[in-house]
């Protein structure tokens, strides 16, 4: 038990030794001068939704702790309030991930909506004011991880994520979803006709974010703006010049506003058009490496053919909990972590757990000719 305990000490202190130099330090920790830029070299570490596997998701608190762990990105879900205030939260509806069923002056708000065709019903966010949502609190999504945080966080609003990346002491890209904006917009209202993608763009300007991928601009305030819905990125297109991303769900589901698969704007044809509009796709791992039994076949060729378009490639989601951790990798996520980067070769990585992805690019960063991996050492 000692020895597994010790074991990460033991690949840091032989990693240091022989590749004769310090490792880099983690970024969070680079000084108190000018802010350490966002590293380019390497494929992104993107905190998904903060680092939520130890702290509940969107939350100040998550985020500030992927920011510590190393990441390159915190990345955030944007919805609506019922007074057409952006907050950061994933689901449309608050039962899951806060304790809206207990505060009994909500109850009435426990409504039935049709959703992309089905009905769905709870608690939505766009029938709460800002000030209601700021009443509740939220908690872990999943009964395994952690739950001591539970009930400490509140909600916050977009504004307040952007605050979290500014005040960082290193540069800290930001990476928002535009979430369910056909949803949206069916719910909520904005003067002068506005819709949900104009908000979000305008809040993004409001602090100073745009510019062209790797521009001097861009890297000053890194920014990827995401979207499952392909219509919105084409929309906003003519609205911010910052790079954009196309989400990619299962080949089989309809997209929220095309009514096409998936796998029909994966085809060549499609990333033709679409290469105009973004950089980039995020796609679900399952469509670049399909699964059977748990263990992961043979790898599909999205990714080949979308570097051939010159696409960027950020999958979604790694997590280090052995319920998610296909048998291949003898549950360890660093063996994932090694074949994603450099077997199937993306370019970012969606990740519950900063900590163990900016770990694992750290100890197998070419400090020097002789550095090796921290299993090559221990062999």
């Amino acid at each position: 038990m000692v020895l597994t305990r010790c074991l990460p000490l033991i690949w840091l202190f032989l990693l240091t030794a022989c590749a004769g130099r310090t490792l880099y330090p983690l970024p969070s920790k680079g000084g108190k001068s000018a802010k350490l830029s966002i590293q380019t070299s390497r494929p992104y570490n993107i905190a998904h939704r903060g680092s939520n596997g130890e702290i509940p998701e969107e939350t100040a608190a998550a985020y500030l702790r992927a920011i510590e762990e190393g990441a390159d990105f915190i990345e955030t879900d944007v919805l609506s309030t019922k007074d057409g205030v952006l907050i950061c939260f994933h689901d449309f509806t608050l039962q899951n991930t806060t304790n809206v069923a207990s505060h009994k002056e909500f109850a009435d708000l426990n409504r039935t909506y049709e959703v992309q065709g089905s009905n769905m019903t709870g608690f939505f966010t766009f029938d709460f004011t800002l000030k209601e949502l700021k009443k509740l609190r939220t908690k872990q999504r999943y009964s395994f991880r952690d739950q001591q945080y539970n009930g400490k966080y509140p909600i916050i609003t977009f504004e307040e994520f952007i605050t979290i990346a500014r005040d960082a002491p290193r540069v800290v890209g930001i990476y928002p979803e535009i979430k369910s904006p056909v949803l949206m917009n069916q719910h909520v209202k904005w003067p002068g006709g506005k819709r949900f993608e104009d908000k979000v763009v305008e809040t993004l300007k409001k602090y100073g974010y745009g510019g062209s991928y790797l521009s001097k601009k861009w890297l000053k305030k890194p920014l990827f703006i995401q979207s499952f819905a392909p219509s919105s990125l084409v929309y906003i297109s003519d609205l911010t010049d910052s790079p954009k991303v196309l989400l990619i769900d299962d080949v089989t589901v309809l997209t929220e506003d095309t009514n096409q698969t998936y796998a029909e704007i994966t085809s060549d044809v499609y990333f033709n058009y679409i290469k105009q509009y973004v950089v980039g796709i995020g796609p679900w791992k399952d469509t670049v490496v399909p699964v059977s039994n748990n263990y992961t076949q043979t790898p599909t060729d999205l990714v080949k053919r979308a570097h051939a378009h010159n696409l960027q490639v950020h999958p979604y989601t790694y997590r280090n909990e052995n319920q998610f951790l296909h048998f291949n990798f003898s549950q360890d996520p660093y063996k994932e972590y090694e074949y994603w980067i450099n077997e199937i070769g993306v370019d970012g990585l969606f990740t519950d757990f900063t900590g163990s992805l900016h770990n694992y690019q750290e100890w197998t960063s070419p400090l020097s000719e002789t550095s090796k991996s921290p299993r090559q050492l221990l062999s």
